[in-house]
């Protein structure tokens, strides 16, 4: 017997709970009924505050991020973003030369950076330079441009055309939103192109990103899923986002 509205309802609201992201395709086999009538089903429960819509799916919160200053986000999810820089920062070898972006990761990360012989790290953090500027073993080249105050880092064409003229063996990547239709995304256009040439000046592309960035998406999107190789997160993210980023070949640690 096909399910009534309300036993769909119920259904798509469990998924939700249970997976923390449901995709049309699969609600329309799971429940014998077409996908227009899925769409349906989702544009009620949106219109009635119970999830947000996206392009062939849908997320009980809203995926549209807005820019928060780094102060009030380095507050937040602080457990996670250490197990998940200490991890990183065990990545990093012996005279290493790698691109740490900027974010409140990136910076936790910077703290967690011991070098054992000489290190060259360029950034467009501020607070990064700052923090690893009391090693000796370690060579800074900050990047120069325009100050993007809400995350007191650089962005623009003096950084852009910096960027272009090294190549360095690992970039540490924070984003905003991660997702696997979208790709990564962040919520300032110029970071988000300054992010697209550190891509191209690093020979292996490392994301940290904590679980709620997955299935949310900034204004500017970085790039696709496949131009990154790995993403370091924590054990909270959703089974369903963990198989979809698998699925494309990128290697998935959580910490």
């Amino acid at each position: 017997m096909t399910a009534s509205i309300a036993q769909r309802h119920q259904y798509i609201l469990n998924m939700l709970r249970e997976k923390g992201h449901v995709n049309v395709i699969d609600l329309s086999s799971e429940l014998r009924v077409s996908a227009v009538t899925i769409r349906k089903d989702l544009k009620l429960l949106e219109k009635r505050g119970l999830l947000f819509r996206t392009h062939g799916s849908a997320t009980p919160n809203n995926p549209y991020i807005n820019d928060r200053p780094v102060n009030e986000k380095e507050k937040i999810r602080v457990a996670q973003k250490q197990r998940i820089a200490r991890f990183a920062s065990g990545m990093i070898e012996p005279c290493d030369s790698i691109i740490l972006a900027s974010g409140t990761t990136i910076i936790e990360l910077a703290r967690n950076i011991r070098a054992e012989k000489q290190l060259t790290v360029v950034t467009a953090s501020l607070d990064v330079a700052q923090i690893l500027s009391r090693d000796p073993l370690i060579d800074i080249i900050q990047l120069g441009g325009m100050l993007r105050k809400s995350s007191s880092s650089i962005v623009g064409h003096y950084a852009e055309n910096m960027i272009m003229n090294f190549s360095c063996s690992k970039l540490f990547l924070g984003v905003d939103g991660i997702d696997p239709e979208f790709g990564l995304t962040t919520t300032n256009a110029m970071e988000a192109t300054l992010n697209h040439y550190m891509i191209k000046s690093a020979q292996k592309v490392i994301v940290l990103a904590d679980s709620t960035k997955f299935g949310r998406r900034g204004f500017s999107r970085i790039c696709k899923l496949a131009d990154i190789d790995m993403i370091i997160t924590d054990t909270e993210a959703s089974p369903l986002f963990v198989r979809s980023i698998e699925e494309a070949g990128i290697e998935l640690v959580a910490k």
